[in-house]
């Protein structure tokens, strides 16, 4: 093992160690508020490229239906990709498990469950000055205790750099995104999430995002604070 591998190593963690802190000081907030409708994401993104080719990407979300302290939905997700172009086009294949404590229909009672998923994906990046269009396009075979699921995904997001002509380093910018999900039978429209956000990227390495989102289906709609940390391991 290198010096110099040690030495970017040590920087990723004291990346992430600073964005812990910052989340640390903004629990005292979410605490206060917890009892308030308006539902907390917290969100980790990684990737990890491991040649010009391959990619490793692995991630974390925490879903209370309040700011914390009523658990929604843990989601742990991870997959390896592959460019077919350099650094873009990404064909990518991944596992998710997802742990789920939904309350009844008109009730305070709450169930449980477990969903593991497969799935595959597509992801385009395209960039226009201080523009930066993603599409993804990702299809998931969804295993429950009984029951087998599929759903299809479609995921449009665009990032506006503001204080710089591009998004380098040391960059605010404008986030936004909508992936609307479609059943493969009976009630083929499942979910739309329509999100705006605010970031900044702190180097080629991490960026971080605090945004809201509103999450519609058939029955509800639901609006979501979101904070977001995406760490990129080159």
């Amino acid at each position: 093992m290198s010096l110099n591998y040690l030495r970017q190593m040590f920087r990723y963690l004291r990346l992430i160690f600073i964005e812990l802190i910052f989340l640390f000081l903004l629990l005292p907030a979410i605490v206060q508020a917890q009892k308030s409708d308006f539902g907390n994401w917290l969100i980790y993104f990684g990737d990890k490229k491991i040649n010009k080719k391959w990619n490793w990407h692995h991630e974390v979300q925490f879903r209370n239906f309040n700011f914390v302290g009523d658990t929604e939905q843990l989601l742990l997700r991870t997959g390896i990709g592959y460019n077919l172009t350099d650094n873009n086009n990404n064909i990518h294949v991944g596992y998710a498990y997802v742990y789920s404590e939904p309350y009844l229909n008109n009730t305070d009672q709450k169930i449980s469950f477990n969903e593991h998923r497969i799935y595959e994906q597509f992801i385009t990046r395209q960039t226009f000055g201080r523009l930066a269009l993603l599409h993804r396009y990702r299809f998931e075979q969804r295993f429950f205790k009984d029951d087998i699921k599929y759903r299809f995904r479609y995921f449009l997001a665009l990032n506006v750099a503001l204080n710089h002509k591009q998004l380098t380093d040391k960059t605010f910018y404008l986030s936004m995104y909508n992936e609307v999900f479609v059943n493969s039978k009976q009630n083929y429209f499942d979910r739309n999430r329509l999100y705006c956000g605010l970031g900044y990227k702190f180097s080629k390495h991490i960026r971080s995002e605090i945004g809201f989102m509103n999450q519609s289906t058939n029955a509800v709609s639901r609006n979501q604070f979101n904070f977001i940390t995406f760490v990129n391991l080159n």
